[in-house]
């Protein structure tokens, strides 16, 4: 783990990990974070790490809890195209961008009730594990806070509809596999497993680095 002022990418915390179960709390644009590991940063610096870590994951989405950061705010980004075709390819994600989103506070509207189930559905946090069925409303309105600290509206539909309603759910502590049966879970056992045992080590050695950050200040 590196020290900077302004890193490039963020860890991702792993299911498993304490934060991604926390109720995030709402943040003002003229904060100063702290991602655990690192230095002090503005809400800007931070969101612009966090758009490099959801490129680098090859991800269309990354919440604030997802780098060990228990606040209300996510970045999302529109593909030209739909990115369950890109996802673990190789091409250029940024050329496809088409809007790129900061949400801090967010608050999510239904404006259609209708459930789709019909998208496969991943997260960062448990890398490997897609699943068809997550029950989503088909169309949300978005009221949320910018960077410059203005008040913004937004709809969508669909896939980015599905996308602000997950990463809207990492802030209040809900992964994507609670809304799906029990069994689906259970299927995933070994491979959760697995992964929150990566979490541990990667919390400890975290913890060790905290440690020595602290004695070198002393």
């Amino acid at each position: 783990m590196t020290d900077l002022d302004s890193p490039r990418v963020y860890p991702l915390r792993l299911y498993g990990d304490p934060v991604l179960r926390r109720k995030a709390k709402p943040l003002q644009a003229t904060d100063t974070l702290t991602v655990p590991g690192f230095d002090p940063q503005t809400v800007r610096q931070v969101a612009n790490s966090m758009l490099e870590t959801m490129f680098e994951a090859r991800g269309v989405g990354l919440a604030a809890p997802q780098i060990g950061l228990p606040v209300r705010m996510f970045v999302a980004v529109e593909y030209e195209d739909d990115e369950e075709e890109n996802e673990g390819g190789d091409d250029n994600l940024r050329s496809r961008v088409l809007r790129e989103f900061v949400m801090l506070n967010p608050v999510l509207k239904v404006i259609n009730k209708k459930k789709d189930r019909s998208y496969q559905e991943g997260c960062l946090s448990i890398p490997g594990i897609y699943e068809e069925g997550v029950p989503r409303a088909r169309a949300v309105q978005v009221s949320y806070t910018d960077l410059d600290g203005m008040s913004r509206v937004v709809e969508a539909d669909d896939y980015l509809a599905r996308v602000f309603q997950h990463e809207a759910d990492h802030l209040d502590g809900v992964l994507f596999l609670d809304r799906l049966p029990a069994e689906v879970t259970e299927d995933y056992r070994k491979e959760l497993l697995a992964i929150g045992q990566k979490s541990r080590t990667f919390l400890n050695d975290l913890a060790a680095h905290e440690q020595r950050r602290r004695a070198e200040r002393a």
